[in-house]
């Protein structure tokens, strides 16, 4: 703080002084104060940026469509779920075993343990019931073998 009738000193800019503390404090610097002292370069990290934004972006995209895909399959069981528990069944169905999901005259839903080769009814698919409650779509694959798809 500067006291009344004190003038405050222009110094040059070449003289490094701490107003604060009133005291010269280029020793105490930890870049160099002269004018023969080295230039200070920033490094060019653009280059290293974009192959880095590159690669988080890339990476993201990948964590992205796997989770899209993975949503999608989630719709799909659900939609599967939704179409074997609206149908009609007079009976309980049994984990692990394989149902078939066909169309009756009026177009409406029914589960069945027919097998497709021995109805004449329209086959929507056959189904399996997990130990999750949850209904999974199963293919033929020959005769008699199913395959989980």
């Amino acid at each position: 703080m500067e006291k009344k009738g004190e003038q405050k000193v222009k110094r040059p800019d070449l003289v490094v002084f701490d107003e604060d503390k009133k005291r010269y404090d280029a020793a105490f610097r930890p870049y160099a104060t002269n004018v023969g002292a080295p230039q200070i370069k920033l490094p060019n990290n653009g280059s290293w940026k974009n192959s880095q934004i590159y690669k988080a972006n890339k990476h993201l995209k990948a964590k992205y469509e796997a989770l899209k895909a993975e949503y999608d399959a989630l719709l799909k069981i659900l939609e599967y779920n939704e179409l074997v528990t609206a149908s009609k069944f007079t009976f309980e169905p049994l984990i692990g075993e394989v149902y078939h999901l066909y169309n009756n005259t009026k177009e409406q839903p029914f589960l069945s343990i027919i097998d497709p080769n021995s109805c004449d009814f329209q086959h929507l698919g056959s189904f399996r019931l997990t130990s999750d409650y949850l209904w999974e779509i199963v293919e033929e694959k020959s005769n008699k073998d199913l395959v989980k798809v």
